[in-house]
């Protein structure tokens, strides 16, 4: 019981500041009882896909093939994919995540992972359409002409002033929870 409290505290004390503001206000309480509930549904509709789509990458992509493509020497070509991949993924960035730690697991380049879920929260494919048609070409081009290689350099200058210690220590615990 200990655990499970420490483990969730801060889940616990939102929920009980939550609780007292619905009891003192009771159209807050309503509010916030709906928003948690359409994002409780939203999730249930968003995880079990994802997760079926890793399983299936966990057992279909060998590790092999995933260093090939997108590890240390990947180079271009890991960059290139993981852009590719982060762009064309469907749902919230939460689900970027447990893609990610797959990615760990099967030896990619931590940069092409950085890569990846920028490319996931910034370069989705519906959304730059949406902005093609809604905000047009040149609004569309030059934010995607700002965007990629920022997405790029940032992964970079991430994995470099993080250390190798403290990125080893992120796989280390992305193999100890798979």
């Amino acid at each position: 019981m200990k655990h499970f409290v420490k483990r969730y505290r801060s889940f616990l004390i939102v929920s009980v500041v939550l609780l007292l503001a619905g009891l003192f206000n009771k159209e807050l309480g309503q509010q916030v009882l709906s928003t948690t509930a359409y994002q409780l549904k939203e999730m249930l509709l968003v995880i079990p896909p994802i997760f079926v789509l890793l399983g299936l990458l966990d057992i279909w992509v060998p590790k092999q093939t995933m260093v090939k493509y997108m590890g240390e020497g990947s180079g271009l070509k890991g960059i290139l994919l993981a852009l590719f991949i982060g762009s064309a993924a469907a749902g919230p960035l939460y689900g970027a995540f447990p893609v990610a730690a797959v990615f760990m697991r099967k030896g990619v380049k931590f940069s092409n992972i950085l890569i990846f879920l920028g490319a996931w929260s910034t370069t989705k494919i519906p959304m730059i359409l949406f902005e093609f048609s809604a905000l047009g070409l040149p609004f569309a081009l030059t934010r995607l002409l700002v965007d990629i290689p920022g997405i790029i350099i940032i992964a970079y200058l991430l994995q470099a002033l993080m250390g190798k210690k403290e990125i080893e220590s992120i796989y280390t615990k992305a193999m100890q929870n798979s």
